[in-house]
């Protein structure tokens, strides 16, 4: 179908969906934002017919929401990399995501964790081997900082929520929402072993959906030696799929880290953390027996 077609002109949802009008164009959507752009990789990830796939490409390429950049000239091969306009469908995979996992694999409680056998807990773990998608963060200053680019071994670990005292920040009830709290402790921790992170060979990085400035206010109060990023735009949770919740009118991660070699491969994954402390020292040994192995 047609945009034109579409009876309801001036509503945006049909309008959308004149565009992404079936569940293979979000799932080519999805495949590429987690940085898989090359036809056969995305015809082998997804098993849909080469004139299908080949039909919802060029689809997305004359909507503008994929652009083509040619890596080989004979033969004629392309990437399809998302555009600007692309790049502002990732909430709506994240809200897809979220929702899928809340109401059809859960049980619609509100909750900033998951069982250790949950589907959730199996994906997180999925990605050992997997490369990180190449996002672009956001630090406390606003200068971007390329997360699969650092050449070095490095912890990043995801967090729901952490503001400084007497800033507006955390929803109401915040404490009530199971997995929610811990933030503060498990940044102070890292904070505390950070120079034997350093001594490892190993940078460390606080990421959550906030903006910024929350993260620079938080920052300074909690005297942190590393950084903090912001991934409010979704380009690291939808291209990796990272487990969500939504409270306080947005969606925030649910505590996850992932130590990351040299070549922004994920080596080892903690999901849940059910400890936020403990966690840090459990990473520190992960982080030393890994960063050690040549190569």
């Amino acid at each position: 179908m047609r945009r034109e077609d579409l009876a309801d002109a001036d509503c945006g949802i049909a309008q959308a969906l004149g565009v992404l009008g079936d569940w293979w164009t979000f799932l080519i959507v999805r495949d590429v934002a987690g940085g898989t752009t090359r036809f056969d990789a995305l015809q082998r990830e997804l098993g849909v017919s080469r004139r299908a796939l080949t039909e919802r490409l060029g689809a997305l390429v004359e909507h503008g929401v994929l652009e083509r950049r040619p890596y080989s000239r004979h033969p004629p091969r392309y990437d399809y990399l998302l555009t600007g306009k692309g790049e502002g469908l990732l909430p709506v995979l994240i809200a897809l995501q979220e929702w899928g996992t809340k109401h059809l694999m859960g049980d619609g409680e509100l909750t900033a964790t998951a069982d250790a056998g949950s589907a959730e807990a199996r994906r997180a773990h999925d990605l050992i081997g997997r490369r990180l998608p190449e996002a672009v963060l956001p630090g406390v200053d606003g200068h971007p900082v390329p997360v699969a680019a650092t050449g070095a071994w490095s912890v990043l670990y995801l967090f729901p929520g952490a503001y400084a005292p007497g800033t507006q920040g955390y929803p109401p009830a915040w404490s009530e929402i199971p997995g929610a709290r811990g933030c503060t402790l498990e940044s102070t921790t890292y904070a505390k072993r950070h120079p034997d992170f350093q001594a490892a060979g190993v940078r460390v990085y606080g990421i959550s959906t906030q903006r910024p400035d929350q993260l620079a206010d938080f920052s300074a109060y909690a005297g942190l030696p590393f950084p903090l990023l912001s991934d409010q735009d979704g380009r690291l949770a939808a291209g990796l799929l990272l487990p969500v919740f939504r409270a306080g009118g947005m969606t925030r991660f649910k505590r996850l880290t992932l130590l990351v070699d040299p070549q922004a491969v994920v080596r080892a994954v903690q999901f849940p953390v059910t400890d936020p402390a403990g966690s840090v020292e459990e990473m520190l040994t992960l982080a030393r027996e890994h960063a050690t192995i040549p190569g």
